[in-house]
């Protein structure tokens, strides 16, 4: 018999990694409501010509495409922007702005690498119905509030406009069907390097000398420049395009600014260009310093895309988290060093004649909302011990004939290696008390 094997890109979660991961997607999920998101879900499965021509060359290739046994071309979900297209179509009687969050697997056909998966979850957040950038502004400011709730102190939140980029290729000689072609190349820039970018360009007959000093000089090289906003303006504020796409970038700073979001953790980078295609306005990606691990958000606004689907164009902006490298940089920095388990508290057997006080003890700490756990057979206290160590238990319960006799319990602080024995009657808040500070 074959050995268990599992596909190439594609993981099992035990429980102690489906714990840390449960409590990022907890946090989100409060975080998001508590800006009025609502959830939404779709199907997994979609057919294949909803999600085709939709994520330019390079994402098509992606796609898990294949036919099913009713003879349809069918696929597997790219992201949660088409799908959610698609919803905002078929209902349209969908109060807008429409607030969305859905945290859910998306299937590429990519190479697997660190931090990079080919089922994986994203964590989507999108304003559907308004032309305000102000909910652009929003949608950073939520990425921050995750981000430092999550404990990360090292992330920069990267805002470009594809207003501004358009802009500024026609204003340094490009034809107007150039400009995807244009976007596409500097894109790879994380990739393959600034001469990488130049000599793609080169390639593809678009590089001309204009293009070339204005990307070295102010875009692609690794100098600071002071003030980024006002170096663009003086390149593309003689465009209509250009000068409305500033202004959308003012908003966003100021939004940002009101917000309270740190300048440090925030940055306009005219090198970003974010690869699809569907993107009409503002364009942002999160980056954290260490690890090397590519983009842990990324988003931008898609007046367009809804378009495909419905005969009316509707405004909308999104941006998504990457759960699978937010797990693995908080692996890799240790940040969840101290992570306990599910379960807060185990009850151990004394003896097979007190399990039923021992339920009683385990209702009374259910019912107050404290995940609790009984070892169901008698055995060595030490065994038990070990058992709720293993499983990163907070806190052990140890109730033996005297203590029942007392109506008192045996409190173990499992992670502090101490303990006390205290009334029964007080054991829910001392135990809240304590995983509070915690």
């Amino acid at each position: 018999m074959a050995a268990p094997q599992i596909l190439k890109g594609f993981r099992d979660f035990l429980p102690q990694k489906m714990t840390v991961r449960k409590r990022i997607i907890s946090l989100m999920t409060e975080i998001f409501e508590s800006f009025g998101f609502e959830p939404l879900d779709t199907p997994c499965l979609e057919y294949a010509e909803t999600l085709e021509g939709k994520y330019g060359e390079e994402g098509e290739k992606l796609i898990y495409k294949f036919e099913d046994r009713g003879g349809r071309n069918v696929a597997l979900r790219y992201d949660l922007t088409i799908p959610l297209c698609r919803v905002i179509s078929a209902y349209p009687d969908l109060i807008k702005p429409f607030k969305r969050y859905q945290i859910a697997p998306v299937w590429r056909a990519d190479k697997p690498q660190k931090g990079r998966f080919r089922e994986f979850y994203q964590c989507d957040i999108d304003i559907i119905g308004t032309e305000s950038i102000y909910a652009d502004g929003e949608l950073l400011a939520i990425t921050d509030t995750v981000l430092r709730r999550l404990g990360f102190d090292n992330f920069v939140i990267r805002i470009n406009n594809r207003k501004v980029m358009n802009a500024f290729a026609l204003c340094c000689g490009l034809q107007a069907k150039d400009v995807t072609t244009f976007l596409r190349s500097l894109d790879k820039l994380d990739k393959i390097g600034a001469d990488g970018v130049l000599k793609d360009l080169a390639g593809i007959g678009i590089l001309n000398s204009k293009l070339e000093k204005s990307l070295t000089d102010f875009i692609i090289n690794d100098s600071k420049v002071i003030d980024p906003l006002s170096e663009m303006a003086s390149i593309v504020a003689q465009t209509e395009t250009g000068e409305e796409g500033m202004s959308e970038l003012e908003i966003i700073r100021d939004s940002l600014s009101a917000y309270g979001v740190p300048e440090d953790n925030y940055m306009f980078d005219f090198s970003l260009a974010r690869g699809l295609d569907y993107y009409t306005g503002p364009v942002f990606e999160t980056i954290v310093k260490e690890p090397k691990i590519g983009s842990i958000t990324g988003g931008g606004r898609y007046d367009n895309l809804i378009g495909l689907f419905s005969k009316n164009n509707i405004p909308a902006t999104g941006s998504s988290f990457g759960l699978e490298r937010l797990v693995t940089i908080m692996e890799e920095k240790e940040s969840e060093k101290n992570v306990t388990g599910n379960t807060q508290v185990l009850i151990t057997c004394f003896d097979d004649a007190l399990m039923k006080e021992n339920m009683k003890a385990a209702t009374i700490l259910r019912s107050s909302g404290i995940k609790t756990e009984i070892y169901y057979k008698k055995t060595k206290l030490k065994k038990q011990l070990t058992y709720a160590s293993n499983r990163l238990i907070n806190f052990v319960i140890i109730m033996g004939p005297d203590e029942i006799k007392e109506k008192k319990v045996t409190l173990r602080n499992m992670i502090l290696g101490t303990q006390e024995k205290l009334l029964q009657k007080d054991m829910v808040e001392k135990i809240k008390s304590s995983l509070s500070e915690r």
